[in-house]
């Protein structure tokens, strides 16, 4: 499916995997609206995505896990970028720690960032897809999303939800053909990883935030009747 033209927004996408993801689309000629809750990451994105590829890059800040902000992003970017063809979410926090030490405000703002914004987010884009019989939907999720482990409660429970909301979204919205899918990616080379302990060193071996925008887009040209509902992705060696 050819994507030059259509409009993407894309959540988190001052750094790391959202940045990645937003870089990917504008060079496929994608038009891109970016939110982030740092006004300077994406204004400088915006800029250098626009100069450099020749697409419409607009930005926008909010706390994705407050809806009325949610709401605001999504019809400021629409406004200026029209109906949107492509959403992903990809904004995510995480705080790492035995469940019976994390602060109850902590876990629930993990769950507030991780799975209620995902969904403030696609229930504020949803109607005009819907509207259109025309969409793609692509949550990142992790394969904490699949296997629970010590210190990541909080965290896995987010993401556990992210790919039961996709898979449900998926069977609802199929009929007016949106493709959503959700990726579930090991450890990747981010702040978040770091944040975690775990060693980025080693480029070699560790993902990149540049291999989920290069899946990204390789999911969004194949053909409509092709439907990817889950990618599985591991490093090359385990950690």
């Amino acid at each position: 499916m050819k994507l030059e033209g259509m409009n993407a927004v894309v959540t988190g996408a001052g750094k790391g995997i959202g940045k990645a993801i937003a870089t990917a689309l504008a060079q496929k000629g994608v038009n891109v609206g970016l939110i982030a809750r740092s006004q300077l990451d994406v204004s400088i994105l915006a800029k250098e995505l626009s100069e450099r590829y020749h697409v419409r890059a607009e930005f926008t800040t909010a706390d994705i896990a407050v809806r009325e902000q949610v709401d605001g992003a999504v019809h400021a970017l629409s406004a200026k970028l029209g109906d949107l063809d492509i959403l992903i979410n990809n904004a995510g926090i995480g705080t790492f720690g035995l469940l019976a030490e994390m602060p109850p405000e902590e876990w629930e703002r993990i769950i507030r960032v991780n799975l209620l914004g995902t969904y403030y987010v696609t229930h504020a884009v949803l109607p005009m897809m819907i509207a259109r019989q025309s969409g793609s939907i692509i949550n990142i999720s992790s394969t904490s999303g699949e296997r629970g482990a010590a210190t990541t409660s909080a965290y896995s429970a987010s993401k556990f939800g992210i790919m039961g909301m996709t898979e449900s979204l998926m069977y609802e919205v199929r009929k007016h053909n949106i493709r959503v899918t959700v990726l579930a990616p090991s450890t990747v080379n981010t702040e978040l990883a770091a944040k975690a302990g775990l060693k980025t060193s080693d480029e070699e071996w560790m993902m990149q935030p540049e291999d989920l925008g290069q899946l990204v887009v390789d999911i969004l040209e194949l053909p409509q009747r092709v439907y990817v509902k889950t990618a599985g992705l591991w490093m090359t060696k385990p950690q």
